[in-house]
């Protein structure tokens, strides 16, 4: 199957292009940077921003699916820059569909879009673990703008379009992550060195759940088998993605206790915010037979500490 992957290079996107590749497909990468494919196994590498349906029209031209994970994704910075997180994530999503709009894959059937959606969209629902039929109630301009494209999505699919899954991903975490901004890279960073401390909101008791990028990755591959699935849903079919619940103290725990080395913590007021999001992931078990291999805490840790240790 011919694949295009967009973000490719990014954290996720690195890992589903390896997968995909591994498991045989033809791979295509869309990046807007210039960061080098470095090693990674794509037959093109085609440079555009995702928002533009002329610019993208090469990237997709013959392509029998799409796997869209290029979004700008800091819940916390879309709050001060709302109006980017909506013209990348609904827009650019848009123009995507704009780009395949008419444009049947190799196969001659219409194209079959993995959209990387996340848990952002949920907000903070009460009940506890979130499974898919919770009402979605974004509390950030992050979740509503993916919200609104996996809305848009689904539109295109009920319309005839496209063929659409939406993989609503928790926490990846693991190898190869270097986003500070996340616990366990910023952890990590201070394990190495790098950083005197680390500060945490409350006592850092807020749960949330984490999946191993692989494990994402797998999930992304998964999804490309799909089709009969989405086709009995209107088109659209959704999935969370997630693994491990864990606190911010356990996390921080963790690390300590893998590295051998101390993080200080500096404690900081608690925001307010959902003392527990965790993940229901029955459906994705049960449709495409889908699940967690490698995100136990430890192995999660272990994985992203070798990285940054081969990194040093």
């Amino acid at each position: 199957m011919k694949v295009l992957v967009t973000g490719a290079f990014g954290f996720v996107g690195r890992a589903v292009v390896s997968r995909l590749a591994a498991a045989g497909h033809e791979v295509r990468a869309l990046s807007s940077s210039r960061t080098d494919a470095g090693g990674l196994p794509v037959a093109e590498v085609h440079r555009a921003d995702v928002r533009g349906a002329a610019a993208l029209a090469p990237a997709v031209a013959g392509v029998d699916a799409v796997c869209h994970l290029a979004a700008l994704t800091r819940g916390r910075e879309s709050v001060v820059h709302p109006r980017a997180h909506h013209e990348v994530n609904l827009g650019g999503t848009a123009d995507l569909l704009d780009a395949l709009r008419g444009r049947p894959g190799g196969s001659g059937a219409r194209p079959l879009v993995v959209f990387g959606s996340t848990a952002a969209v949920y907000g903070a629902p009460a009940r506890q673990p979130i499974d898919e039929s919770a009402e979605p109630a974004p509390g950030s301009p992050y979740g509503e703008s993916k919200l609104a494209a996996e809305r848009v999505l689904a539109d295109r699919a009920a319309a005839g379009e496209v063929l659409a899954v939406v993989l609503r991903c928790f926490n990846a975490a693991g190898a190869g992550d270097v986003d500070e901004a996340r616990i366990l890279p910023r952890a990590l960073a201070v394990a190495a060195g790098r950083h005197p401390s680390l500060e945490l909101n409350g006592d850092g008791g807020v749960v949330r759940d984490f999946v191993h990028v692989d494990d994402v990755a797998e999930a992304y591959l998964r999804a490309l088998g799909a089709r009969e699935v989405a086709a009995a849903h209107s088109g659209c079919r959704v999935y969370n993605v997630g693994a491990t619940p864990a606190s911010m103290r356990e996390v921080v725990a963790a690390v300590e206790r893998l590295t051998g080395r101390p993080v200080p913590v500096v404690r900081r007021p608690a925001l307010p915010e959902s003392p527990r999001l965790v993940s229901d992931c029955g459906r994705i078990g049960r449709e495409l037979g889908w699940r967690a291999e490698r995100s136990a805490l430890d192995r999660l840790v272990a994985d992203a500490w070798e990285a940054v240790r081969a990194g040093a």
